[in-house]
């Protein structure tokens, strides 16, 4: 029978009157032969007391930063890297909103800012509070850093409200650790490789030729892969997000460096090419600032083409060409066909196509939005995907690719046996 017998939680219980459950998820995690350790946040203990969870975990509670004893052997380090899993539980809006920014102004935010362990949170708030825009841009910026969500369920609150926002029952939080540590995901065992962002083309020391990439998508789809299970690789351009939890992450500048770690990467199962690569470099790169004179025209730069990086690991012969390889194609006219060229010409599998450029508003449709709405372009289909987030798009190409897998493993002969 499968237990916890091994694994250290490390459970945070911040404020909310769902903090009462927490007594009850240490005494399952403890029975299932789990050892939990606990930060208890002010806020939490105003809702149930250090002793009582110090009984139950039997272990210390851990409540201030700046406590001389924790800190001396740097608690906040400490807990975050002894601990097999992080789970937040309940995960107030106030906690879900320092996680998704940053902040590190309590023990609890510190010790999630420094962890390098996979973390799990169950919201508990009032349903206005976790429709509020602001918590849903929070809980889709952790997701796509690879944060696990449990719940929230429906049903009456302490507040006197029906909706949306109560925290999961603790058996149903103890399941999602359960499975955390032993379910089969849909990728488990396949390596993949992602590309994100844009590349800088240096022309000197201070200008480059780049594009409008923020790599929200690639992230996102590097997150998603990790939480189907698969080991992933992403090697991504400047951008100013986060890395994802649970990714490999590699940063580079330019399409040749890009090559290069994407090489290095490999073999892989899966290569997904979501960065925006610029086509050209410059053919020399100058050592000192390029000046701007009155008197005379503008510099002559003579540009290069740069390696095409799609095409490099769709043309790579077996067994060194991963199985499935996926390319974006992001466009400003006859958008379906010129995907399907792009795709035939590169040698992908498949291509996700989008449409560039200005939207009705006068902003631009795609680079720096949170939404998408994209094509899948096989050999032998085209499919809409309806206008929605970057991350609800991410997670649907993770299942697409899993069913792929599940449908190849399927289709191959079993081994001949041995005579």
């Amino acid at each position: 029978m499968q237990d916890l017998t091994g694994k250290t939680i490390l459970l945070v219980i911040s404020g909310g009157i769902a903090a009462y459950k927490s007594l009850e998820l240490i005494r399952l995690i403890r029975k299932a032969g789990g050892r939990v350790r606990c930060i208890l946040t002010k806020g939490g203990a105003q809702f149930i007391t250090p002793l009582s969870v110090a009984a139950l975990s039997e272990e210390p509670v851990y409540e201030d930063l700046f406590s001389l004893k924790d800190e001396t052997e740097m608690g906040h380090i400490r807990l975050s890297r002894e601990a097999d899993l992080i789970l937040v539980a309940p995960a107030s809006a106030n906690m879900i909103a320092k996680m998704a920014h940053g902040m590190a102004d309590s023990l609890a935010a510190a010790t999630l800012l420094a962890t390098n362990k996979p973390v799990m949170i169950a919201p508990a708030m009032n349903q206005m509070m976790w429709a509020n825009p602001a918590t849903q841009a929070n809980i889709e910026t952790l997701a796509t850093r690879g944060i696990t969500l449990i719940g929230p369920t429906s049903g009456d609150m302490a507040c006197g409200e029906t909706g949306l926002g109560r925290m999961a029952e603790p058996e149903e939080i103890l399941g999602a650790v359960m499975g955390f540590f032993y379910q089969s995901k849909p990728l488990s065992g396949l390596s993949a490789l992602v590309t994100s962002g844009p590349t800088y083309e240096p022309l000197d020391p201070v200008r480059f030729i780049g594009n409008r990439s923020s790599g929200k998508q690639g992230h996102a789809i590097a997150a998603s892969l990790a939480a189907q299970g698969a080991d992933v690789t992403l090697v991504t351009g400047p951008v100013s997000l986060p890395d994802p939890q649970g990714v490999k992450t590699v940063h580079v500048e330019t399409a040749v460096e890009m090559l290069d770690a994407c090489r290095q990467a490999l073999p892989a199962d899966i290569a997904i090419c979501a960065a925006a690569v610029s086509d050209w470099s410059a053919a020399a790169v100058l050592s000192q600032k390029i000046k701007k004179r009155g008197d005379r025209q503008p510099p002559d730069i003579k540009l290069k083409e740069n390696p095409d990086i799609l095409a490099a690991l769709a043309g790579l012969a077996t067994p060194k060409r991963p199985k499935l390889v996926i390319g974006f194609a992001a466009e400003t006219e006859n958008l379906i066909e010129a995907a399907a060229e792009k795709r035939r010409n590169k040698g992908c599998d498949w291509i996700i196509a989008n449409q560039v450029g200005p939207a009705d508003d006068g902003m631009e449709k795609v680079f720096g939005r949170d939404e998408n709405h994209v094509y899948l372009i096989t050999d032998q289909t085209t499919e809409e995907w309806q206008k929605t987030s970057k991350q609800a798009i991410a997670d649907k190409l993770a299942d697409y690719i899993a069913r792929w897998f599940t449908e190849t493993r399927q289709t191959q002969p079993a081994p001949m046996a041995a005579e």
